[in-house]
């Protein structure tokens, strides 16, 4: 664990993610397995949320990390519907009693919604100032939302931006992580593989990877993380559902992409044109 909210590189808080698209309703056992697999590899960030499987995602997880919980660095959101001033702190403590435990390292608003931001921050900070959780941010903000978020919570308030980042959808290069990398926002890539859609071994950017990956004695996969990792203000959440996942995961750490190697992936998955809203899954 680290005394930090978050590191300042992908390497001080490796990480791992769970949500309930990573875990079938056969699949309990092998989640926690895979979770406490995890933790043996040092990959100590675990994410989730009250919105996956209905709070069944956090009590997997709260069963993984039971005897282990000062080896996590646990967070989990809060849905828009729920974050009114009354609501966060309802929807907070049903969170902590599904994970067993008395505190989240961070917190997060899930996405934008009918509650102003100020009623919802000021929730995080009395939730903050009772130890219930450590730091708060937010997920699935563009760069016009983070203005107002900062307007609302001042300077060095907000921990994080989770947001959508994979070789295929890099929008968020465009305006977010700069923004973030100006004001201290640690940005978490979550679906860093795409949604079904990892180029395909035989596709032009399948090939790319391959190769580097045979270079570096690594996987495409491994290889595509790093590349999302490549600055100092960002890190990952790969799904971890299985063991295969989180072996693979950790074999990222390892990872240097040299200039040229990065130089051929930003040629293979272009960047493209700002988009006009932030995409999401």
């Amino acid at each position: 664990m680290t005394d930090k909210p978050f590191g300042t590189t992908r390497r001080d808080i490796p990480a791992i993610g769970q949500g309930s698209w990573y875990i079938e309703r056969g699949d309990r056992k092998q989640a926690i397995a895979a979770l406490r697999r995890g933790l043996d590899l040092g990959l100590n960030h675990i994410d989730t949320a009250e919105m996956y499987g209905d709070g069944q995602s956090e009590a997997i997880i709260g069963e993984a990390i039971t005897g282990r919980r000062e080896e996590v660095f646990l967070v989990s959101k809060v849905l828009p519907h729920n974050a009114s001033k009354s609501g966060v702190r309802a929807a907070c403590e049903r969170s902590l009693r599904h994970l067993k435990t008395d505190r989240l390292d961070c917190y997060l608003l899930h996405w934008r919604g009918p509650h102003p931001l100020p009623e919802t921050f000021a929730a995080f900070e009395a939730l903050k100032s009772e130890g219930k959780i450590l730091s708060w941010g937010v997920s699935n903000f563009d760069e016009d939302d983070l203005d107002e978020a900062l307007g609302v919570a001042g300077p060095g308030q907000i921990a994080c931006n989770q947001v959508l980042y994979h070789l295929r959808e890099r929008a968020i290069e465009h305006a977010v992580i700069p923004w973030c990398e100006r004001h201290g926002v640690a940005v978490t890539a979550y679906s860093p593989f795409g949604h079904d859609g990892f180029p395909a071994s035989g596709s032009a950017g399948g090939k790319v990877l391959a190769e580097i990956a045979a270079a570096q004695d690594a996987s495409p996969r491994q290889v595509a993380l790093a590349f999302l990792t490549r600055r100092d203000s960002g890190f990952a959440i790969p799904k971890a559902g299985t063991l295969a996942h989180v072996e693979d995961n950790a074999g990222a750490l390892r990872l240097t992409l040299t200039q040229d190697e990065l130089a051929r992936i930003e040629a293979a998955f272009p960047l493209g044109r700002k988009p006009a809203s932030l995409p999401m899954l």
